[in-house]
């Protein structure tokens, strides 16, 4: 059944386009201003919006989302928050993909096959796990989910050729390339050979490949788009967030800021 990922991304492969793909942490800094920053992300051109569910141990996040996710936090936010804000966001009128970035943990004590349930219904259009390896799946069948969500998996530039191989035949909707080891967080530099490790992803699968994790100038953001189907910004995002949280126009700043990234992937 396609949705709106695979539909997006079908639109841009015939106008040979790339996605850009923004993350923010849900209820950053509070559900109100959490849901302006969406639709300042969509006004400045993102074909896909990723939204962090914000979790107390965050370990694969860098400083700046761990920060966020404190914030979402100490604001009342909840995995149900979440869902109601994705409804929010639905009841505007948007038809912009969305997928939560999770810990499995929030998804566990919600019920793992009621999350995906209430997510799909809420409009949440894919999900990636970002401590679930894949093989769990074969070991606990409870984590073998079927449903109307796609699932998002991760490779990373340590992960083996044979291993890229398995998470590409069970990834859904598209792959994220992780383009550096440790945590999330904006760099100065882009890390060494993205090229040629799409172009190894691509040998064992059809999906897009997205690549994110240090993303932060719209030339970054270009050299990527050059190699990859998508490019995700982040903790760049994120952080700028952060250093207009106490601004009245902090949903404008957001779109300006995103909007020279937008429009750097789509001048390749």
């Amino acid at each position: 059944m396609s949705n709106r990922i695979d539909q997006v991304f079908a639109k841009l492969h015939s106008e040979s386009k790339r996605a850009f793909i923004a993350y923010v942490s849900g209820g950053d800094p509070d559900m109100r201003r959490s849901l302006e920053v969406v639709q300042a992300l969509e006004r400045a051109g993102a074909d896909i919006i990723e939204l962090g569910v914000p979790f107390s141990d965050p370990l694969a996040d860098g400083v700046v989302n761990q920060l966020a996710a404190q914030r979402a936090l100490d604001a009342g936010a909840t995995l149900p928050g979440i869902l109601d804000l994705t409804r929010d966001i639905r009841r505007t009128g948007s038809e912009t993909p969305i997928v939560l970035f999770t810990y499995l943990n929030p998804v566990y004590v919600y019920d793992f096959t009621r999350f995906h349930q209430d997510a799909a219904a809420a409009g949440v259009d894919g999900v990636l796990f970002l401590d679930l390896p894949p093989e769990e799946t074969q070991w606990n069948k409870e984590l073998k989910e079927s449903s109307e969500l796609r699932h998002i998996r991760l490779i990373a530039p340590t992960t083996p050729d044979e291993r890229t191989e398995s998470i590409a035949r069970t990834s859904e909707g598209f792959i994220y390339y992780v383009c550096r080891e440790g945590v999330t967080g904006a760099k100065n530099d882009l890390a060494e050979g993205i090229d040629r490790q799409v172009a190894g992803i691509k040998r064992h699968t059809k999906l897009p490949v997205a690549v994110g994790f240090g993303i932060s100038t719209p030339e970054q953001a270009r050299s990527v788009a050059e190699a990859a189907d998508g490019v995700v910004v982040g903790s760049a995002i994120v952080s700028h967030v952060a250093q207009n949280v106490d601004k009245p126009d902090l949903a404008e700043r957001v779109e300006a800021f995103v909007k020279p990234l937008v429009e750097a992937v789509k001048s390749v």
